[in-house]
């Protein structure tokens, strides 16, 4: 008997900020057997989780747009990375039971055929060894979490005294930006969108202040003043782009370095509405390094993937390092929750559990 099968489709470019039932919409695909006789190298799946993050954004656009991911295609299902159960399996190394990872459609059932190397097959969760909840592998653990901890070390280059500032503090990569820097001996400033992620960061993470950019009074720079008592700030790690990026190259001492990781309030925006970044200029008058970077790049991602997953398995075990997670459940509220994420209603790393 073939079984329904719904899946989050990419329905037309949005110009500003994605709209559900317009831009993005949960639909069903044709029903799937999941008794078939599989072709060889191919595996069926049953998603598990899926992970919303910010830069998926960028692939609603139209394919002669350029960009360093492809952009999704019209008509079909988002891509992002996920979690799934193999149900069944003619890959070699993979049986059923299996739960692996990777960026395959969002929908509640797939199948992955490995035609040759130029597909390399979603990767085996350990889950022996790893933590207790699986979504930690779309969290602390995966690319967000690689995406924290390789550019921090490769373009922050903390020092212990030094002083950070984290925009989107609470967010997926945000809250482990944080943390790492405490770990590094650094004092950690971070702006958040609710004062109850700002209690968070700085009652559970250990941030040693910080604001909610909603409702604080006056500019990011005048703040940053106020919070270092004038001393001004090291690195800032930006998340946000915008008035934010503007205030924190002014706070900046010589030498800062900015990671350019994301500009999440600038994304939804048509170009006469953006920002209009003014003090760029003091990025030779402070000597300042600014780099921008994909997690894939070799000196990043791959790089630190074996001291990353180590030492953030080893302390989310000791509770020594914590990471919040947002869920949605149920296949049928993703185009929500996506644009949800988009808006920063999430709290924490946005998954949607796809079974009900």
């Amino acid at each position: 008997m073939a079984t329904a099968n719904k899946a989050l489709i990419f329905k037309k470019v949005p110009t500003d900020f994605p709209v559900v039932g317009e831009h993005l919409k949960v639909e069903d695909l044709e029903a799937i057997d999941l008794n078939q006789s599989l072709r060889p190298n191919s595996l069926l799946l049953e998603t598990l989780y899926v992970s919303f993050d910010p830069y998926m954004r960028g692939r609603m656009r139209a394919p002669d747009v350029k960009s360093y991911s492809p952009p999704f295609t019209l008509g079909k299902a988002f891509e992002a990375g996920l979690l799934a159960n193999v149900l069944n399996s003619t890959l070699d190394g993979y049986a059923k039971g299996d739960v692996v990872s990777g960026r395959l459609p969002v929908q509640q059932y797939s199948v992955f055929t490995r035609q040759d190397d130029s597909t390399p097959p979603p990767s085996k969760i350990d889950t022996a060894t790893g933590p207790d909840d699986l979504r930690h592998f779309l969290g602390a653990l995966g690319m967000p979490g690689l995406t924290a901890y390789s550019s921090l070390y490769e373009i922050g280059k903390p020092k212990k005294g030094e002083t950070i500032f984290v925009s989107s503090a609470a967010g997926a990569v945000g809250q482990l930006v944080g943390q790492l820097a405490k770990h590094e001996g650094l004092t950690v400033l971070g702006s958040v969108g609710s004062d109850d992620k700002l209690d968070f960061i700085t009652k559970e993470l250990g941030f040693d202040g910080g604001w909610n950019y909603k409702t604080e009074k006056g500019s990011t720079a005048e703040i940053l003043s106020r919070l270092t008592d004038g001393k001004g700030i090291d690195i800032f790690y930006d998340n946000v782009g915008g008035e934010q990026l503007q205030g924190a190259l002014d706070s900046l001492n010589n030498f800062g370095r900015v990671v350019a990781c994301g500009q999440i309030s600038q994304y939804n925006l048509p170009a006469d509405k953006r920002y209009p970044i003014t003090n760029t200029f003091l990025t030779v008058s402070k000597r300042l390094s600014w780099a921008g970077f994909i997690v894939s790049d070799a000196n990043m991602g791959p790089k630190h993937f074996k001291d990353h997953r180590e030492n953030v398995s080893k302390w989310l075990k000791d509770g020594s390092f914590k990471a919040k997670i947002h869920e949605t459940v149920g296949i049928e509220n993703a185009a929500e929750a996506f644009v949800g994420m988009l808006k920063g209603d999430n709290f924490g790393k946005a998954v949607l559990k796809v079974k009900q």
